[in-house]
């Protein structure tokens, strides 16, 4: 069923496994067939996690693992309050309704011989999918993770899988210490053609305000609270220069994953 031009579904849940402290792994059956719909990495679900009024709104989610054969996806997320709570107490078998892919996300260039994706904490689980296409275009990765201590650390042997794995904790407790940024040296991001980053707010700026130094191109997937996840409540705007020109631009619709240099944070 589509409402407004969307994807509307209710799907199966398949599986759900904690993976961290707080961090659940969802795996659904997709909403559409993943092997004719044109779904990008980075894109997210937006999961209404309970028919109470309690908790209208959705919950933005992005796509973490890809199962073309199974037409299985999974996302992943962190309980931050109740509504994540409820969703955590979901099993297999227990259907969830569900809306997406939605958004823009990233875009993917072909010519490229390398990619450096850089993940911080909740914002790891995209890089996963993208990984797995980049490596499927041929293209090597170098994937750069940080995270607050080690009982926070996600993913990281799926990311193995596609290339060498950077690991930095804020208190030294799993690979390096300290943040991503400080990985991030013009020596080590001079093999690259382009990043790909999705994390908390100020690590975006950070890595931003760091790579920009050495001109190397890339994008940004933006974290904004959002409303109904298509673009009617404008909820989630962010500021885009283009062209000359500042624009309030939706997250939900035009994004989340936005050209780095396009990106102005204030």
């Amino acid at each position: 069923m589509r409402r407004g031009g969307e994807k509307l579904a209710l799907v199966q849940i398949i599986s759900q496994q904690s993976i961290g402290a707080d961090i659940f792994e969802l795996t659904l059956e997709a909403p559409v067939d993943l092997r004719v719909f044109p779904y990008e990495p980075g894109q997210f679900l937006h999961i209404r996690v309970t028919d109470s009024f309690d908790f209208l709104l959705r919950r933005p989610l992005s796509l973490c693992k890809v199962d073309l054969i199974k037409n299985h996806l999974s996302v992943v997320y962190r309980v931050q309050g109740q509504g994540t709570r409820r969703l955590a107490a979901k099993r297999a078998g227990e259907i969830l309704d569900v809306l997406g892919p939605l958004g823009h996300g990233y875009p993917k260039h072909k010519d490229d011989r390398a990619a450096l994706l850089i993940g911080g904490g909740i914002g790891v689980p995209p890089l996963v999918e993208l990984a797995r296409q980049l490596r499927q275009d041929a293209q090597s990765v170098h994937t750069v993770v940080g995270f607050q201590t080690k009982a926070q650390a996600i993913l990281v042997s799926e990311l193995e899988t596609y290339g060498p794995v950077t690991v930095v904790t804020n208190d030294g407790s799993l690979g390096n210490h300290g943040l991503v940024t400080d990985v991030l040296t013009q020596a080590f991001c001079a093999d690259f053609d382009r990043y790909y980053a999705c994390g908390p707010t100020p690590m975006l700026q950070a890595v931003q305000r760091r790579l920009s130094e050495w001109q190397l191109p890339g994008y940004l997937s933006l974290e904004e609270r959002m409303g109904c996840g298509i673009g009617i409540c404008v909820g989630c705007v962010h500021k885009i220069s283009r062209n000359g020109r500042i624009a309030q631009l939706k997250t939900c619709k035009e994004g989340p994953v936005f050209d780095a240099q396009e990106v102005v944070f204030t």
